[in-house]
């Protein structure tokens, strides 16, 4: 009978799969027509690869390097020593959490916990601010990415009032993040190591990289960086082609020129504004969407930043994307950044799977207030200027 168990549940899962995977199928096909249906996640996801995938690698290996540049330069080092007096009023963090969120912004939420497994910066911190780290480094992850992007659109003080709303996001993640954990296990409130001596730690640092002149730290750190940048462009597109096809295929409506189907890229059955239209007015107020195709936005980056910034161009050329929206999707985009798909490893990583529950539930409330702010805070921006 044991053995018997979990062939049955395999069974059940691969039936239920099998059904659900035929009856969207069905649905779709029906409407667009099966030949159409496949045209069209074929071509969208050519289009998303040529158009938006090799756009976003581009700006991923530029910042990259620039990010590469300001660690090797000192630049994060001098950001983190202007940020250290606002982190433990606002954040209950040390001073030098604010590398952490210096380096996410750079690059991507992993960030952080390559940080975090270093001695010397984890022996600032109590076990429940360490384990707070993923909520405060995943609000800013990909920021600088995001925020880019955005402004390539020509919406600067939507992409800096989105800044802003991430921020504040990010202060009651965290927050929200410390207490359910100090609340649960009490026995948290320890110390992750004890003092280890930085300045030893920083001087061979310095040491080391005196003997290099200035030209070859430049050349390296250009090119590691770009490196890097090229490793999280790729590691973007499975994000961008899988999960942004399906949803501008459940989002958008036939071609607008034709009013028909015609399997060309960026078509579908525009299931997801049907279900925000059911109440429009929670968007509406809340996040100021006159679109309810920008929900899509906001529920593509629980999985992957990336992949929402894919979306990013339809939007933008099918005119959704004015100072509001780009306010709203900047903080939310910039806030969640994928939480759901890295959270439960990030945690894993630390030690602290039985957290895991908690930091999803903080960030999914941080990341709903961070676009509520930003809306808001957007409108009383246009009101004063």
């Amino acid at each position: 009978m044991k053995n018997n168990k979990p062939q049955r549940r395999t069974l059940i899962e691969a039936l239920v799969f099998l059904v659900v995977l035929v009856v969207a199928c069905y649905i779709l096909g029906t409407r667009m027509g099966a030949q159409n249906m496949l045209n069209t996640i074929m071509k969208t996801a050519h289009d998303l690869l040529l158009n938006t995938c090799f756009y976003l690698m581009g700006i991923t290996v530029l910042t990259g390097a620039l990010s590469k540049l300001f660690a090797e330069f000192g630049v994060v080092t001098l950001l983190e020593k202007i940020l250290k007096p606002l982190m433990k009023p606002l954040y209950n963090l040390p001073g030098v959490a604010a590398l952490g969120g210096v380096m996410t912004f750079l690059s991507d939420n992993p960030a952080i916990i390559a940080l975090s497994k270093d001695k010397r910066f984890s022996s600032y911190f109590k076990k429940y601010q360490l384990i707070s780290l993923t909520n405060f480094g995943t609000a800013f992850g990909m920021g600088f990415i995001v925020i880019i992007t955005m402004v390539g659109y020509g919406q600067g003080t939507g992409a800096m009032v989105g800044f802003v709303g991430a921020v504040c996001g990010s202060i009651i993640s965290t927050r929200i993040m410390q207490r359910l954990t100090l609340k649960a296990y009490p026995e948290l409130q320890e110390p992750v190591y004890a003092k280890v001596n930085v300045e030893e730690s920083e001087a061979e640092e310095a040491d080391t990289a005196s003997q290099e002149s200035v030209f070859m730290r430049f050349l390296n750190a250009i090119l590691d960086g770009g490196k890097n940048g090229v490793e999280l462009g790729l590691a973007i597109i499975p994000g961008v082609l899988i999960i942004t096809t399906f949803v501008i295929l459940i989002t958008f409506g036939p071609d607008t020129a034709t009013g028909l189907y015609t399997g060309g890229a960026v078509q579908g059955v525009p299931v997801l504004p049907w279900l925000a239209t059911k109440i429009h007015w929670v968007f509406e107020w809340l996040f100021g969407f006159t679109h309810m195709e920008l929900i899509a936005f906001p529920m593509t980056a629980l999985g992957s930043v990336g992949a929402a910034l894919g979306l990013a161009q339809t939007f933008f050329d099918s005119g959704f994307f004015d100072g509001n929206a780009v306010a709203v999707c900047t903080a939310i985009g910039m806030c969640w950044s994928g939480f759901l798909s890295t959270h439960t490893a990030m945690l894993d990583s630390l030690g602290y799977r039985k957290c895991i529950s908690k930091a999803l539930l903080a960030h999914t409330i941080a990341g709903l207030c961070a676009g509520v702010i930003a809306h808001w805070l957007y409108v009383l921006v246009m009101l004063i200027f």
